[in-house]
């Protein structure tokens, strides 16, 4: 099994320790696992601003890239269910087709393809987990609330197997944080204002840490979080889960 690592750009120049747990992690499991030197911006972005017909370079790029491994993973919900859903080349469908298919979020492809049940990290801290909108309502990584169905989550499932690791529960467990991309920026208000309530809840049911399986979301809280002078860190789930 040969798997291409994808790093979003804002993970890249951000918060490059995600990556690298999320790196170091796949090792650790077994994973032979590498990262192209050559990837740049999924074309995210572009495609939720209106302007999807700009991504073609990018598109092709994600193709040059990837298209020879088993499989792809990355460390963001969001950036896969983009390519999950967007990624096409008129010249090389075929190709485009089969990244779509082989393409994961990190914490589906530890829970569907590794079916991994015993994770060796330790992190004594009360955790809140936020459970991200593109990963919720578009990878299915957990239920949703509105929904008559099995309650399940995957990022729980795993943060479940951290020795130490006490999840806390929120009063509203999947509301979204109001990041959205470049919705922060055309409502910003609307953002700040369902930021504050998000990061109220973890801070109220006396949370250490927040974490999540998108960094997007994470790095909207933590402004928020600098703002409130809170001693509460966001860590992405790969810091948490390859913590020793």
């Amino acid at each position: 099994m040969r798997v291409g690592l994808f790093v979003p750009c804002y993970v890249d120049q951000f918060y490059p320790n995600a990556a690298i747990a999320t790196l170091s992690l796949l090792k650790k499991l077994g994973v032979d696992v590498y990262y192209p030197q050559n990837q740049t911006c999924c074309g995210q972005p572009m495609a939720n601003s209106g302007y999807e017909h700009l991504t073609k370079n990018c598109n092709n790029l994600f193709i040059d890239n990837f298209a020879e491994f088993d499989y792809i993973v990355s460390p963001s919900g969001s950036c896969v269910l983009h390519v999950k859903d967007h990624l096409h080349d008129e010249k090389r469908e075929a190709d485009a087709t089969g990244i779509r298919h082989k393409v994961y979020e990190l914490v589906e492809f530890l829970t569907d393809v590794l079916k991994v049940e015993k994770i060796t990290a330790t992190f004594p801290f009360k955790v809140g987990l936020h459970q991200s909108c593109h990963g919720q309502r578009g990878l299915h990584l957990s239920s949703m609330t509105e929904l008559v169905d099995q309650p399940f989550s995957k990022p729980m499932q795993l943060l479940n197997q951290v020795k130490g690791l006490k999840i806390i529960e929120l009063t509203r467990p999947d509301e979204c944080c109001g990041f959205g991309g470049t919705f922060c920026v055309a409502e910003e208000a609307v953002s700040a204002k369902m930021g504050k309530d998000r990061v109220d809840d973890h801070l109220m049911n006396g949370a250490e840490f927040i974490t999540a399986a998108d960094m997007s979301c994470l790095m909207h809280m933590e402004g928020i979080l600098k703002r409130k002078n809170s001693k509460v860190k966001v860590l992405h789930i790969a810091e948490i889960l390859n913590a020793e």
